[in-house]
C-alpha cells in the first residue's frame, strides 16, 4: 500500500508540474509586460519656478536628485526667474507651480488667483552682508542694494534690516536687480554694489571667501514665510491629483533634508560646489527656519500677514482662507506618516 501511495502522488506531482509552470510563465509575463508598460509611460512634465540659488529650495531640488518626483510619475521642470514675472506665467497657465512663495503671497493679495499649499520656510533666510569697509547701517547711507526682484521677499527682508540700523531704505539706499545670489554676491566683490541679504549658502561664502561683513540676520527679527509651493487657482481646481503628485514629491524631498544632516549638508556642497565645513554650517543655520509639515502655524500666518497689510498699505490684513489652501497638504502628510 505505502508503494502504490508512493506511485500515485509521484504521478499525481508529473501531472500538476506543467501546469504549475505554465502558469508560473504565464504570472512572470504578465509581471515583465506590466514593468514594460510602466516603464514605458511618459512622465509628466512639470514646470516650477524659484527665484535664486540657496537652501530655499533644498527641498524640490533634493525632491528631484532622489527620484521623488519620478516615483509620482512626474518630471519636473525648474526655471529660475523673477517672482513677478513667475506670477504672471502662473496666471497665464505657462507654470505648474511657484517656489518663491512670499512673493505670490503679496500678489494673492493684490488679486492673483493663486494659492499657496505648501510652506518650506517659516521665517526669513536672509542675512544683511557688505563690503569690508563697511562697520555699520549707518556707514550705508547713498549706497547701492542689490535684490533678486524689486518688492520680493528678499528686497523686504533688506530693506526691513536697514530701516532697524537706522536708515530709510526707500531714501537712503539705491535698490537694483541682479537676478541670482551669486551674480549678487560677484557685484559686492567687484564693488558694483555695496550691500547684499543672502541665503545659505552664500553667506558663508561671502565671510570666509571674501572677507566680508555680515551685519545682521532677519532669521530671528521678522515674520517671514517664505519657499514652499503655489499654484495657480485654475490648476488646483481643475487638477488637484497633479498639484497631489507635486507636494508628495516636495514634502519626501523636505523630509529627507531635514532628517539626514550628514546627506542634506552633502548635497548643498554638491549642488553649490562648497566645501563640506560651510554645507555644514549652512544647514545647521537654517534648520530653524524649515517647517517639517510643510504648515506653517496660525499665529506665523497672522504675523506674516499683518507685516504685509503694513508694507502693502491695506486697510487690514487678508483673511489666511482667501491665500492658502492646505487641504491636499494634509492628505500627504497623512499618507506618508509625516507628523
Amino acid at each position: 500500500m505505502k508503494a502504490s501511495s508512493g506511485r500515485i502522488l509521484s504521478t499525481h506531482v508529473f501531472k500538476t508540474l506543467p501546469i504549475l509552470l505554465c502558469l508560473f510563465v504565464i504570472a512572470a509575463g504578465l509581471f515583465v509586460g506590466a514593468k514594460t508598460i510602466s516603464a514605458q509611460t511618459p512622465l509628466q512634465k512639470v514646470k516650477i519656478a524659484y527665484a535664486s540659488s540657496g537652501i530655499n529650495y533644498a527641498d524640490i531640488f533634493l525632491a528631484k536628485e532622489k527620484g521623488f518626483f519620478r516615483e509620482e510619475g512626474l518630471e519636473p521642470q525648474f526655471i529660475q526667474m523673477n517672482s513677478s514675472i513667475a506670477i504672471t506665467a502662473g496666471i497665464s497657465g505657462e507654470l505648474d507651480g511657484q517656489a518663491s512663495i512670499g512673493s505670490a503671497i503679496r500678489g494673492i493679495q493684490r488679486s492673483a488667483p493663486l494659492r499657496v499649499v505648501a510652506v518650506t520656510l517659516r521665517r526669513p533666510l536672509y542675512w544683511l552682508v557688505v563690503r569690508p569697509e563697511y562697520r555699520s547701517v549707518k556707514d550705508l547711507k547713498g549706497k547701492v542694494l542689490g535684490i533678486s526682484t524689486i518688492g520680493g521677499s528678499q528686497h523686504n527682508r533688506a530693506k526691513a534690516m536697514l530701516a532697524m540700523g537706522g536708515l530709510d531704505p526707500d531714501k537712503d539706499i539705491t535698490s537694483i536687480q541682479i537676478n541670482d545670489q551669486t551674480m549678487q554676491l560677484q557685484a559686492l566683490v567687484s564693488n558694483a554694489v555695496q550691500v547684499i541679504a543672502l541665503s545659505p549658502p552664500w553667506v558663508a561664502v561671502a565671510r570666509d571667501k571674501f572677507r566680508m561683513n555680515i551685519l545682521d540676520s532677519a532669521l530671528d527679527k521678522f515674520a517671514g514665510i517664505d519657499s514652499g509651493l503655489a499654484v495657480p487657482l485654475k490648476l488646483l481646481q481643475e487638477k488637484p491629483d497633479q498639484v497631489k503628485k507635486m507636494l508628495r514629491a516636495r514634502a519626501k524631498g523636505n523630509r529627507y533634508f531635514l532628517e539626514n544632516e550628514r546627506e542634506g549638508s552633502e548635497f548643498l556642497a554638491r549642488i553649490y560646489s562648497v566645501d563640506t565645513k560651510t554645507a555644514l554650517e549652512s544647514y545647521r543655520a537654517s534648520m530653524p527656519a524649515f517647517t517639517r509639515t510643510g504648515i506653517p502655524t496660525d499665529a506665523e500666518i497672522k504675523e506674516h500677514l499683518a507685516s504685509d497689510a503694513q508694507m502693502l498699505k491695506l486697510p487690514e490684513p487678508v483673511h489666511p482662507s482667501k491665500i492658502f489652501d492646505f487641504s491636499l497638504q494634509s492628505d500627504v502628510l497623512r499618507e506618508l506618516g509625516i507628523k
